[in-house]
């Protein structure tokens, strides 16, 4: 990540996830980080860089879908910041519990606590992150926030329709991005909040629908991590903050 300072320190919410994973892998082979440490809801934090692992506190776990979990890890992290580099990567299309979420096909599979489910994890979720951590990005150096949006959360480029409570969760969660970035930007001006689309990614989220067969847009967990980070390393200083973009670099529709 040559557009932050040496000695960066990164945090990665959702480190469990396939690409959640992949990109504090990423962030903590940086040889420029001075810290990486991925949170999960279900997992000890993971932790590297170049400043070495500081005392691990399962107290750092995070539950996005528990406001009173978020606030306790912003808490609890707070002493090894600022975060030159957040990145929200947690959501599911299906998801497991007392509501099962599965991708609604038509109309009459809409079910409203599917579908409260679905933006509770999908949009609340990294509000939420977003609210408790935004004060320890730097205050007068360049700083990275990014969430795992998706091309089908685009309001613009919905031709194909189905999916409507991961489409809207999406949907929202970009319109959340974006309000948050006019706000913190007031006071970190080098702060760039953005939404990533991260294509087609080869994990259990994708699993079920593109099956576990070869798929030519399907790539890897760790090549859509690179990707994903080149874009963040590239975006400019000024004007490419509250923006939409897919793993390519190109500009997503709202």
């Amino acid at each position: 990540m040559n557009s932050l300072p040496e000695g960066y320190r990164a945090l990665v919410i959702g480190a469990t996830g396939a690409i959640g994973g992949a990109l504090w892998q990423a962030l903590a082979a940086d040889a420029r980080c001075g810290l990486a440490l991925g949170l999960s809801r279900s997992a000890a934090p993971q932790v590297g860089g170049a400043a070495g692992p500081p005392r691990v506190d399962t107290s750092w776990r995070i539950d996005v879908t528990q406001e009173a979990s978020v606030a306790a890890a912003a808490a609890a992290l707070r002493p090894l910041g600022p975060w030159s580099v957040l990145v929200v990567a947690t959501g599911a299309l299906h998801i497991e519990g007392p509501v099962q979420v599965r991708p609604e096909k038509r109309l009459a599979d809409i079910d409203p606590a599917a579908l409260a489910a679905s933006h509770a994890l999908n949009a609340i979720g990294p509000a939420l992150v977003i609210k408790h951590f935004h004060d320890q990005l730097p205050l007068k150096e360049r700083a990275l926030l990014a969430v795992l949006s998706a091309r089908v959360g685009s309001i613009g480029d919905n031709h194909k329709g189905g999916w409507y409570g991961y489409r809207s969760a999406k949907a929202a969660l970009n319109m959340l991005l974006r309000t948050a970035s006019v706000e913190v930007t007031r006071r970190r001006p080098l702060a760039v909040l953005v939404a990533l689309h991260p294509g087609t990614v080869r994990s259990a989220l994708t699993a079920p629908v593109i099956g576990s067969g070869p798929d030519a847009d399907a790539v890897s967990p760790e090549a859509a991590a690179q990707n994903l980070l080149r874009v963040l390393d590239t975006l400019p200083a000024e004007g490419a903050s509250g923006s939409f973009h897919a793993w390519d670099g190109q500009t997503v529709p709202w």
